[in-house]
């Protein structure tokens, strides 16, 4: 069997779990039949094999694959399932028997075939991904004898999933790469459902820092769509946007937004067609997509015959030649300011580029600062080659493809200090009443460049109504919703760079009458769940705990819990949520040296390198009150 990525067939189906769209391609089939032949043709004992119904050549029906999923949801407790095994819940058999928390992504599913006399059969390994009301089924294809050492898993008496084990789930994932090819197709046709099918940013500088590269430039430069047929080029767009360091621009996607509404078949249809045909993705980019099938080809679009041109770069680029690289990271972190509780602080980043080269060239550059950062994660797109890194770099080279893409993505530890830092607390005085005080330092120890261009902290108060609050704070301006206090410590337009401020801002909040509410217990679930990592929905009906269930009802007791988009901000669990970005260089020390950026075959380009830091889950916790941490093991 081929060692790259097949898909066997996949199924999107919508809120009631009814199929939609499915797929199937007869060619990757054609092989997966031939390697069942040959396994059950050399089994030895086959008559002795409990396991040998699991191997089946053929794939369910529409009708028989939506039965069995809700099925599993049934015995699984929801539609992702436990992870884990749990008393009196889990049955043999069934996922959560193995016991592995990646049981909730990569899921099985027993199918009964009518057109067998009923015959049961184990389909796996699906890769569920879900994707606002819809839930998509990838199946790629894999040897049978993993398939079997699955269905073994599903039925040994230990628990637990020791790593490095023949027998373990991990050392059978990791002899089918081609499950990470379908977690990629699953999240391109995701993105496409739900319209998310933006390129990455690229950031500019308009002050002339490369030879007067972008000396003309006075504001945010947009990429339109495709300026022609024979060449997808971008046209500069003038547009006025605030920055405090210099004027900042984006490089945008030169594919349209589809916009929040649901795409019809016919556009899945043709992505799937062009994207993975016969079952083989080539090319998951969207925009490359788009632009063949709205610009189709000519002659001038050939490549020289001595050139094999890669299927991410459909167009060659002609025009004037430049490259861009955006580091972006995403910081995230939880501040308790307690003795007994360690704060957190981590760094997911991606080095965002676009190469506007003509020809098919090779781009070769160091990654500096891997020591610093203390990358715990590197993955590269699949145009890159990487050699083993040395002390502190990473060498790469890549053929880049047309427009905006990650080239690396990567997680890492956050190279300087929390940016914001301090405390955040909060107590009830009455029952509609509470103080509160905040004292915080910006930027302490961070110098120029760096600037941070805004920074504004919310209290989020999701079950009660705030009426009203008082208080001054020492910098900045205060706004109130109807379930929120938003402090704006630096409002967007203004900056901070080269120096440190205190912030404080005590003060009192006051609510409407607290209103008591009837909530569900814990059996019936909590309806549905708002992120894609989540649930999309769970019955009330059904009389089985779910786990996720069971650890809030420890964690909350007797409190009503708040709407689950606000899954941690409980009665007893008051936090606040800080936002800002900063800009001029990344917070995990990961660089990129314009001047070690080199082109083969020479040609002259000018390389643009920009960085910024935004926050992700940036959370205060209050000190006076619970809250949630993780256990540190001890050794």
């Amino acid at each position: 069997m081929p060692s790259s990525c097949s898909i066997r067939a996949l199924w999107i189906l919508n809120s009631l779990h009814a199929v939609v769209l499915s797929r199937k391609f007869p060619v990757v089939e054609k092989q997966w039949r031939a390697a069942c032949k040959t396994i059950n043709d050399t089994s030895k004992d086959a008559e002795e094999d409990p396991l040998k119904y699991t191997v089946s050549p053929v794939l369910p029906n529409d009708a028989e694959l939506s039965s069995a999923f809700v099925a599993r949801k049934k015995r699984e407790g929801s539609l992702r399932g436990y992870g884990i095994r749990v008393n009196n819940q889990s049955v043999e058999g069934s996922d959560s028997w193995v016991d592995d928390p990646i049981t909730r992504h990569i899921i099985s599913i027993n199918v009964e075939s009518k057109e067998k006399g009923g015959e049961h059969h184990l389909l796996w390994p699906l890769i569920l991904h879900l994707r606002g009301s819809y839930v998509i089924l990838v199946l790629p294809l894999i040897e049978p004898v993993h398939l079997k050492a699955y269905a073994k898993l599903c039925r040994k008496s230990d628990c637990g999933n020791a790593v490095g084990v023949d027998a373990s789930l991990s050392s059978i994932l990791l002899d089918a790469p081609s499950i990470t090819g379908a977690f990629m197709v699953a999240h391109a046709i995701g993105d496409i459902i739900v319209g998310d099918v933006v390129d990455p940013d690229v950031v500019v500088n308009a002050a002339p820092s490369v030879g007067g590269l972008l000396d003309s430039l006075t504001g945010s430069i947009g990429i339109a769509g495709i300026s022609s047929r024979a060449k997808p080029v971008a046209a500069p767009v003038a547009s006025a946007t605030p920055s405090s360091a210099a004027s900042i621009g984006t490089l945008t996607a030169d594919t349209p937004k589809l916009g929040s509404r649901p795409l019809d078949k016919d556009t899945l249809r043709n992505f799937i067609s062009s994207a993975m045909p016969f079952g083989t993705p080539l090319d998951l980019n969207y925009s490359n997509i788009f632009a063949i099938k709205a610009n189709g080809f000519s002659s001038s679009d050939l490549p020289p015959a001595d050139i094999k041109q890669p299927a991410w770069k459909p167009y060659l680029f002609k025009g004037k030649q430049r490259i861009f690289f955006t580091i972006h990271e995403t910081i995230h972190a939880a501040l308790y300011d307690r003795e007994e509780i360690s704060d957190t602080i981590s760094v997911s980043g991606q080095i965002n580029c676009r190469a506007e080269l003509e020809g098919l060239p090779d781009v070769s550059l160091p990654l500096s600062g891997l020591n610093k950062a203390h990358v715990e994660v590197l993955s590269f797109h699949p145009c890159a080659q990487v050699s083993e890194h040395g002390a502190d770099k990473q060498a790469v080279m890549f053929s880049p493809p047309l427009g905006n893409f990650v080239l690396v993505r990567y997680q890492a530890n956050c190279g300087f200090g929390p940016p914001i830092k301090g405390f955040y607390q909060l107590s009830m005085v009455s029952e509609d009443e509470g103080a509160f005080l905040f004292k915080l330092h910006l930027m302490e120890g961070y110098k120029a460049p760096l600037t941070m261009e805004f920074c504004t902290v919310t209290m989020p108060f999701p079950r009660r109504r705030v009426v009203s609050f008082d208080g001054t704070p020492s910098v900045g301006a205060v706004l109130t919703t109807e379930h929120s206090i938003e402090w704006k410590i630096i409002p967007i337009g203004r900056s901070l760079s080269g120096k440190s401020i205190e912030a404080t801002f005590p003060g009192t909040v006051r609510f409407a009458p607290w209103q008591i509410q009837r909530f569900p217990s814990s059996n019936s679930g909590f309806g549905k769940m708002g992120d894609e990592d989540s649930d999309v929905e769970i019955e009330s009906t059904s009389n089985m705990a779910n786990v996720e269930e069971f650890l809030m009802e420890k964690m909350s007791k007797d409190l009503p819990p708040a709407d689950l988009e606000e899954p941690f901000c409980w009665q007893a669990y008051r936090y606040a949520k800080v936002s800002f970005k900063i800009a001029g260089a990344s917070l995990s020390g990961m660089s990129i040296d314009p001047k070690s950026v080199s082109i083969y075959p020479a040609v002259k380009a000018p390389v643009e390198f920009s960085s910024q830091v935004t926050s992700g889950d940036y959370i205060l916790w209050n000190t006076l009150g619970k809250c949630p941490s993780a256990a540190v093991a001890r050794v």
